[in-house]
C-alpha cells in the first residue's frame, strides 16, 4: 500500500465532521507545502500502539546527542480522542508556538510544538497556516 493510500485510509476510518477537518487541513499544508513528501505512521512500535496514527509533511533531520541522526517530518497531522493535533517539528524555542501564537489562535493547546482543538472552526486557520510557515523557516 502507497503512503498516499494509507493517508486516504487513515482519512477516510474517521468520523465525518472530523474526517472533513482532516481534509481540509491536509489541504491547507499541502497548499503550504506542494511538493512535499509524505509520511504516514500507524503509531506502533512493532505490535505495540505506542501513539496515534499521524500524517506527515516535509523532511528534515534530528541530530542526537550520542552522535546519530533520523529523517523525520516537519509538519505532522494527528487525530486524537479529543479533537486533532497539528505538529510543528524543529522549533528550538520550546516557548515559541505558544508565545506568538497562543492568545490568537483561538480555542487550542499551544505547546511548545503542538496545537491541538477540538474542531477546525474552533481556530483561525490563518493563524495556524502562520505557525507552520514559521515551523517551515526553523533551521
Amino acid at each position: 500500500m502507497t503512503v498516499q493510500a494509507k493517508i486516504d485510509a487513515y482519512f477516510a476510518g474517521q468520523r465525518e465532521g472530523k474526517r472533513n477537518d482532516m481534509l481540509a487541513l491536509h489541504t491547507l499544508i499541502l497548499g503550504l507545502m506542494p511538493n512535499c513528501r509524505l509520511w504516514f505512521l500507524d503509531g506502533k512500535d512493532g505490535e505495540k500502539t505506542v501513539s496515534n496514527p499521524n500524517v506527515g509533511y516535509g523532511e528534515r533531520t534530528i541530530n542526537y546527542a550520542d552522535g546519530t541522526s533520523r529523517e523525520f517530518y516537519q509538519i505532522g497531522l494527528s487525530a486524537n480522542t479529543a479533537g486533532i493535533s497539528v505538529y510543528i517539528m524543529g522549533i528550538d524555542d520550546r516557548t515559541y508556538l505558544p508565545r506568538t501564537f497562543g492568545e490568537k489562535i483561538g480555542k487550542a493547546n499551544v505547546t511548545g510544538y503542538c496545537i491541538k482543538f477540538t474542531k477546525a472552526h474552533d481556530i483561525d486557520l490563518e493563524v495556524l497556516a502562520e505557525a507552520v510557515r514559521a515551523g517551515l523557516q526553523s533551521p
